[in-house]
């Protein structure tokens, strides 16, 4: 059997974030109609706190598919020629078992990770949110640039990085890149002063968003944190705003965001409101005012992984993109 191997360059091309922003509206569906076998992910700890190694597998019944990502994070690949974020993502045929594509996972991970952020946007965010901030200014900054012009019409947008050439690198280049004027500055306080939308997409470990600075009104994309140990925004930022989040067990059991505040003791498991894919059913009620702060916290779950590399299978099959190669996995007789 043949098995496809697709590169970060190619997985660029055919994961458009438009259409990345409608798979994960159908994946996290899926998911709410209980579709979907959906284990937390498993976490190897480097010693030296050097990085992990996260194995993320799902199944999924519409479409049906299952797959693994699997994935290395070195946070202190940032500012070096290497990803923070690198593996690849398996997706195999439900029907015989066999390996249908092997994925970059990096550029997956960046695309569909901006995309369900685009896609929280949608629902939660006020139809007329334009200001933007967006906090860190690496591979997610990027891509969540394009989902947020993807879904609302962008006025303004100011970048903060606590490293000076790295968020004037970005205003310079992916303003040029998005035909769009972007204001670097020097502090986060500044940066969101005023937004309607804020996306924290930083490697920081105590929080860098205080909820006092947060206008009425705004919704928040929070993503930089995917583990227990760190957190992004302060306990005030969380106790301010509704929160929605991509799975609620995973945020529970995850998500230093979450987490602290409750070990704090500021707020108990109702403060989730519930899962993104339950506002897309029509089961759960989004915005309920135009002052009210909105929140959603992003962990990444292996279902838009999988949902992501089955669009990118479709596209390179019928695009003739990729390679492929003879990996085994046909019948062998003898002992």
């Amino acid at each position: 059997m043949k098995t496809l191997i697709v590169s970060q360059s190619e997985v660029a091309r055919l994961l458009p974030m438009k259409a990345c922003i409608d798979a994960m509206a159908d994946a996290l569906m899926a998911l709410g109609r209980g579709e979907v076998v959906l284990p937390l992910r498993q976490v190897v700890p480097l010693p030296h706190k050097l990085g992990a190694l996260a194995t993320m597998p799902a199944y999924s019944d519409s479409p049906k598919g299952i797959g693994v990502k699997v994935i290395a994070v070195f946070p202190g690949n940032r500012g070096t020629p290497f990803d923070s974020h690198q593996g690849a993502v398996l997706l195999f045929d439900t029907e015989h078992g066999s390996l249908h594509a092997i994925v970059d996972a990096s550029e997956v991970t960046a695309i569909r990770t901006a995309a369900v952020s685009g896609l929280a946007t949608r629902l939660l965010a006020r139809e007329d949110a334009g200001d933007l901030a967006i906090l860190g200014a690496g591979a997610q900054a990027r891509t969540h640039l394009e989902a947020m012009l993807a879904v609302r019409t962008i006025k303004r947008v100011r970048v903060w990085s606590p490293t000076p050439k790295s968020r004037d690198r970005f205003a310079e280049h992916e303003g040029r890149r998005q035909g769009i004027a972007i204001e670097s500055v020097a502090s986060v306080q500044s940066a969101v002063a005023d937004a309607d939308l804020i996306c924290t997409v930083t490697s920081a470990r105590d929080p860098i968003l205080h909820g006092k600075w947060i206008a009425p009104g705004t919704h928040i994309n929070a993503v930089g944190s995917s583990v227990k140990s760190a957190r992004e925004l302060d306990t005030a930022a969380v106790q301010r705003a509704r929160l929605f989040v991509d799975r609620r067990e995973s945020t529970l059991n995850e998500a230093g965001d979450f987490l602290f505040p409750k070990a704090e003791g500021a707020i108990g498991d109702d403060h989730i409101l519930g899962e993104i894919g339950e506002i897309l059913l029509g089961t759960l009620p989004g915005r309920g005012s135009r002052d009210e702060i909105t929140l959603f916290k992003s962990l990444g779950i292996a279902v838009e992984d999988l949902a992501a590399a089955q669009l990118i299978y479709r596209r390179a099959v019928e695009d003739d993109l990729g390679t492929w190669v003879e990996l085994g996995g046909g019948r062998h007789e003898g002992n």
